[in-house]
């Protein structure tokens, strides 16, 4: 075998092939995205479309369904889902897994720039957003103060703070939970408006005629030029209180104070958001989709240790939830499973090799394949999860296997007299094509779960790549690092120690039993295929009480109470509901059995609609309490 006669000729070759695999693995391991799952959420894009003043009913029948109507027939939708709300609707398109979001995007946009013209006057042009998995914050920052209020809180995070973690490497948008800030609210008196004949066309008329900042050109000399800005004039309520409306019959000047309240106030009061039981603005810190989630959890922590140094003594920023520890708790005992695996083979490659020397061979072969494996998964555009990482606990078994069948026959003829560079040549040429048909084997196995469709496919897919990728590379090795070790590091007789004559004496009482029970068998085979078809039985029987899930429950220490209030309740209604449920959780947050709790109205995806809203809970990490998530909820549920 070319490959193993040069590795052997030239052990310099064999070692820098091995450094490059290493070096280029370490590479593509620092670059390589990190998040606990591949990601198998199908490609969406939403519409949203927002016709202020209409009933749910008009907003169906003259927005929604025009919207429906034009998407269909695109290829590649899987599903399509609508809701109509009063003043606003919805439309989500899911396509089929894998395909290709930004197509899909540009055939709805194309798609509905036909049917713009057609919307109702009065509606505003329909808004096209990609989503995926995510789009989900990864981290809730929740920022606090005991002198300011909800709205002068919410004004500052959104001039000093947002910014800072916005430009964080790694984030995508940082989705702040408050009330769109300040905004001149007008409380309009139907009676009054009565009185003077006037309607509400004629005051949003008014307004936008005369609430308006207009360009006023510059002044030139020959020595400077000026740009002249003409202030704004309605700045205040009481500026907004003497805005002139109309004339009345009697000359009289209509003001906008006579027929309404004018106050400053949130440009959304449709929203509520507290943190442990007190009004909070929240900060939903959302990754880039190739971005390290852990790195990226990470740097939030730093910046928001250095935000809060610059913020006044009566402001508090801090994280009220994040992915970063069970994230981290996982990937960590993956590695640590991983490590642990090396140990074992190791240890087993030992008591039947029966040398410290021997046993070193295939060992080194382990770690310089699992990071090779990087470089693939790198090129392959894949990530670093519990999937590939699984991948790689699975393959420590099977990457050995290549290096220990050429130690084996060199060792053999080690043994036999042969000088160790002489038995490493031709006793890797001997296994070179056992090798290689033995790597095409392993390969060929995991060939058709490439092809798998669907969410499983993607999960499969990334655990077949990395496997090959790993047997792949184990080949290389033991037909050029593991001859090349061979030649230097073996013996003509290794020493027998009481552990590995002990180990042979086992192993020969073994080969003994299974003779014996062998000869047994062939002699009354006529029970053999009874006793198989009793065990295909009984394997039958019990799998179907095995119960099946997709992924297997995992206690991330969070869980989430949503509440849906009867149709049309207003958002008091459900922020006494919501603070109902917090009373119950505040018993376990001062035993210290819950660590934060988040409240908002509406809740996730809740649209326009306040009638729903969630609680989520955050309980401490594993190692600072004794009851479980589940243990946790059912007494919550018992109250």
């Amino acid at each position: 075998m070319i490959l193993s006669d040069i590795s052997v000729k030239r052990p310099v070759f064999a070692t820098v092939i091995s450094l490059l695999l290493v070096c280029f693995g370490l590479l593509s391991f620092l670059e390589l995205p990190l998040r606990e799952y591949p990601d198998t959420s199908s490609p969406v894009v939403s519409i949203s479309a927002s016709y202020p003043g209409a009933s749910a009913e008009v907003v169906e029948t003259q927005v929604t369904q025009l919207l429906e109507d034009q998407i269909n027939g695109i290829e590649g939708i899987a599903s399509i889902t609508s809701s109509s709300r009063d003043g606003s609707a919805n439309v989500s398109v899911e396509f089929n897994v894998g395909y290709n979001i930004e197509v899909g995007a540009n055939d709805i946009r194309e798609k509905i720039s036909r049917v713009t013209q057609a919307l109702p006057e009065g509606v505003d042009p329909p808004e096209i957003s990609k989503a995926d998995n995510d789009s989900r914050p990864i981290q809730y920052l929740n920022l606090r103060s005991t002198e300011m209020d909800f709205l002068e809180l919410n004004d500052y995070a959104n001039r000093f703070i947002v910014d800072q973690f916005a430009v964080i490497d790694g984030v995508a948008n940082v989705q702040m939970n408050g009330n769109g800030g300040y905004a001149m609210r007008v409380w309009l008196d139907r009676q009054a408006l009565a009185a003077r004949q006037l309607t509400v066309t004629d005051v949003e008329s008014a307004l936008r005629r005369e609430n308006i900042e207009v360009p006023a050109g510059r002044i030139e000399s020959s020595n400077m030029e000026l740009t002249v800005r003409v202030e704004r004039i309605f700045q205040t309520p009481d500026d907004f209180s003497r805005l002139v409306i109309a004339r009345g019959d009697d000359g009289h000047m209509i003001t906008l104070g006579e027929i309404a309240r004018i106050e400053l106030g949130p440009a959304n009061n449709r929203m509520s958001y507290q943190g442990n039981g007190e009004q909070a603005v929240g900060l939903g810190v959302i990754k880039q989709s190739t971005a390290n989630s852990l790195q990226v959890m990470q740097d939030v922590a730093k910046k928001v240790e250095e935000v809060q140094a610059t913020l006044p003594s009566h402001m508090e920023l801090f994280i009220a939830t994040s992915d970063a520890a069970f994230i981290e708790n996982a990937i960590d005992s993956v590695y640590e499973t991983i490590f642990m695996t090396m140990i074992l083979v190791s240890i087993v490659i030992y008591l039947f090799l029966g040398s410290v020397r021997s046993m070193i061979i295939p060992v080194i072969t382990i770690p310089v394949c699992l990071i090779a494996s990087f470089t693939v998964l790198s090129v392959m555009g894949l990530s670093i999860n519990l999937i590939t990482l699984l991948a790689l606990v699975l393959s420590v078994g099977l990457i050995v296997d290549d290096s220990i069948v050429v130690l084996e026959n060199i060792q053999r003829r080690v043994a036999l007299g042969e000088p160790p560079l002489l038995a490493a040549f031709k006793g890797a040429r001997q296994v070179a094509f056992a090798v290689i048909a033995t790597t095409v084997v392993l390969i060929a196995v995991f060939v058709p779960v490439v092809f798998m469709d669907g969410n499983m496919g993607i999960l499969l897919y990334e655990l077949a790549i990395t496997i090959g990728a790993a047997v792949i590379f184990s080949s290389v090795l033991a037909l050029s690092l593991a001859p090349m070790l061979s030649s230097k590091l073996l013996k003509a007789k290794p020493r027998q120690n009481w552990l590995t004559r002990h180990v042979d004496s086992m192993f020969n009482w073994l080969q003994q039993a299974y003779q014996s029970g062998l000869e047994t068998s062939l002699r009354h085979s006529w029970a053999v295929l009874p006793f198989l078809v009793a065990i295909g039985i009984g394997i039958y029987l019990l799998l179907g009480q095995v119960p099946s899930t997709f992924a297997p429950a995992e206690d991330q220490g969070v869980f989430i109470n949503r509440v849906n209030g009867p149709e049309g309740a207003g958002i008091e209604y459900m922020e006494e509901q919501i603070n109902l449920m917090q009373e119950a959780i505040q018993p376990f947050k001062d035993r210290g059995e819950v660590e934060n709790v988040i409240a908002m109205v509406p809740g996730w995806g809740g649209g326009s609609g306040v009638n729903g809203g969630i609680v989520f809970v955050a309980l401490p990490d594993w190692s600072e309490r004794e009851k479980s998530t589940q243990q946790v909820m059912n007494e919550l549920n018992a109250q």
